[in-house]
């Protein structure tokens, strides 16, 4: 009786040891012992860490992966000395993340999501793994946001970094006030692995970089190894410090400073939720037929789907008479040497007036026209120039004194100088040795303060995802995005969240 009690209070990795013969119960002591060695976490952080690994080798048995090649697989070598170093370096926001802290409100911060959809479900305990050996690789997202007295900034945080299941509505805010909280957060659903980002640590670029190594390292640890390329770093790599680096130091004494205020843009008329979002949708396309409606108009994908948010934002408005705007981050990397994983984006603006928002083959002509000279090497710089500038007038401005005139800047004329946004993250391709195990990207901004849609696109393989963060519940502007990029060829299919009705 005794001895049956003694084995029912065993743990399910007790008992998976015990069932091992003596060669292997060695080997599995030598692992852990070098696990001891490569992870000098607090002792409850340190105990987690164990856990995961433990996870990790039973549903390899699960699987039926030997020890053996799950041992070299969950290489302890994989940790680095990034857990057992203590945490000294910390970080100056780049120009463009300045503004994000200063601008945050309770419940609404600025967040986007970048997804990859895999043909099989996501192993948790794998993607746990992928995500611990993938950190040391990405020194600058291990880290918190402290307050100093000019500047917020950030400081390493050397901690299990955990996975969670994906619920809720995405680009919720992250709580980032706790002491040592992350600002991003990993999460799984079914064969979905998403990464939301608080935008102070990176933008789209830097984001997807995180991503693929992320889905490489967890597809590596699924038995599908693969060389970096196609932007996936390797994570047994050393960090760079132009990964690092403020982009906005590439900012040329030639150019003159251009501001960053305009004239306020028309909205959309559907009444602001409180939830935020209310709701995403993300219209999958095939891309050669997308491809091929943006051609039969001489556009780019970019500029073609830009009239129909026109011509769909014109419908889901009651206004007559004003101008809409439409924001369109730009990759500074295109025109500057640059390797950083941070904020390296500015935007232009393409605004037309209402009433001449008709049809796309007449408005595309003019939407080509202002996005070759506003998204130009020359202009994009006067911009950097003009941030630069925003930032050194305030430079020793106290944080307790900025902090609320951002906020009311922000809130009075950030986003409501445009209707609405999109970013194009253009084509992704992931090493030829992985790309067969991945059916699909997708790509989420979150909501802003008064526009009523955020989009945002990305297109991995022949699949091209537009998705639509809304905040309101009126249906005019997807719908009619619908029934445009149809008459022309395009048919969506639609996914996406339910209403929150709460």
């Amino acid at each position: 009786m005794k001895k049956r009690k003694k084995t029912e209070s065993l743990s399910p990795f007790d008992l998976f040891r015990q069932s091992l013969s003596e060669g292997e119960r060695a080997a599995l002591c030598a692992f852990f012992n070098e696990f001891d060695t490569h992870c000098l976490l607090p002792r409850s952080e340190k105990e987690r860490l164990k856990t995961d690994f433990e996870s990790a080798l039973l549903r390899y048995k699960e699987l039926n992966v030997d020890l053996q090649t799950a041992v070299e697989r969950l290489d302890i070598a994989n940790l680095g000395g990034f857990y057992s170093r203590p945490p000294i370096l910390w970080y100056a926001l780049d120009d463009a993340a300045k503004i994000y802290p200063l601008s945050m409100r309770r419940g609404q911060m600025a967040v986007f999501r970048l997804s990859v959809y895999f043909y099989e479900d996501v192993v948790p305990e794998l993607l746990q793994m992928a995500l611990t050996f993938t950190m040391k690789r990405f020194p600058s997202f291990a880290t918190t946001v402290k307050r100093g007295f000019f500047w917020h900034y950030l400081d390493t945080s050397k901690r299990r970094f955990a996975i969670e299941p994906d619920s809720g509505l995405p680009c919720r805010a992250l709580k980032i006030a706790r002491s040592g909280s992350q600002s991003f957060r990993v999460m799984y659903y079914k064969n979905r692995v998403s990464v939301e980002f608080f935008h102070i640590l990176t933008d789209g670029v830097g984001g997807m970089i995180f991503l693929k190594t992320l889905a490489a390292e967890y597809l590596r640890l699924c038995g599908y190894p693969a060389s970096p390329a196609e932007g996936v770093l390797d994570v047994g790599g050393q960090p760079t410090p132009e990964e690092a680096e403020n982009g906005f130091k590439f900012s040329e004494r030639t150019y003159k400073a251009s501001g960053f205020v305009d004239r306020p843009a028309l909205q959309m008329s559907g009444k602001l939720s409180r939830s935020k979002p209310y709701r995403v949708l993300h219209f999958k396309m095939d891309a050669e037929r997308l491809k091929s409606a943006a051609k039969g108009m001489n556009a780019t994908v970019t500029a073609y789907v830009l009239a129909q948010i026109f011509l769909a934002g014109r419908f889901a408005t009651d206004e007559l008479n004003g101008d809409m705007n439409i924001q369109v981050p730009v990759n500074m990397r295109k025109f500057y040497p640059s390797q950083t994983l941070r904020n390296f984006s500015l935007y232009c603006g393409v605004r037309l007036p209402v009433q001449d928002i008709t049809s796309a083959a007449e408005i595309v002509p003019e939407i080509a026209r202002q996005l070759s000279q506003k998204a130009t090497k020359d202009a994009m710089s006067e911009m950097m120039k003009g941030a630069q500038g925003l930032v050194n007038a305030v430079r020793y401005v106290p944080l307790f004194i900025k902090a609320p005139i951002a906020r009311l800047v922000y809130g009075f004329l950030g986003d409501k100088i445009f209707s609405t946004t999109l970013s194009n993250l253009g084509v992704v391709n992931m090493p030829e040795e992985l790309a067969g195990h991945i059916e699909s990207m997708d790509f989420t901004l979150g909501t802003a303060l008064s526009n009523r849609a955020s989009c945002s696109m990305v297109t991995y393989g022949n699949i091209a995802t537009l998705s639509i963060a809304k905040m309101t519940a009126d249906p005019s502007f997807e719908e009619r995005l619908f029934e445009l990029l149809a008459k022309d060829g395009v048919e969506a299919e639609v996914e996406g969240s339910a209403p929150d009705e709460s």
